[in-house]
């Protein structure tokens, strides 16, 4: 019980860490929400690449692979062993393998959604 509650604290706690960061740079600079995003995604990829991310997501486990980064190292992790496996088309199919089932629930619920919600332009 006690360890259950425990990492539902460090999910919490992780998960949080890296939005509020996100939040951090989008007040305290002039980036953009967008590039914040990238810039994440890019984050999780090298530290993924390089095999640091995982020791997040063995210790936080959904806060630190749910966020953006975790897709970033997803994608780099799916690369590195599609490399190993199939050479350079390896490592362009590997990321994408990875990662597809993400993508495939991402680009369908925002299918789902758009029958609900309407965009709008914003007004400066």
């Amino acid at each position: 019980m006690v360890l259950g509650i425990l990492m539902y604290l460090k999910v919490f706690f992780v998960g949080g860490l890296i939005c509020m960061i996100a939040e951090l740079i989008q007040i305290k600079t002039k980036i953009t929400p967008a590039r914040i995003l990238v810039i994440f995604l890019m984050v999780g990829a090298i530290l993924g690449g390089f095999g640091l991310y995982n020791y997040l997501i063995e210790w936080a486990g959904a806060g630190a692979s749910l966020p953006i980064t975790g897709f970033g190292n997803a994608l780099a992790r799916g690369a590195v062993e599609g490399a190993k496996t199939n050479g350079l088309f390896g490592a362009i199919g590997g990321g994408l393998m990875a990662t597809s089932a993400g993508i495939a629930v991402s680009i369908g619920l925002s299918y789902i959604v758009s029958f609900f919600v309407s965009s709008k332009t914003k007004k400066n």
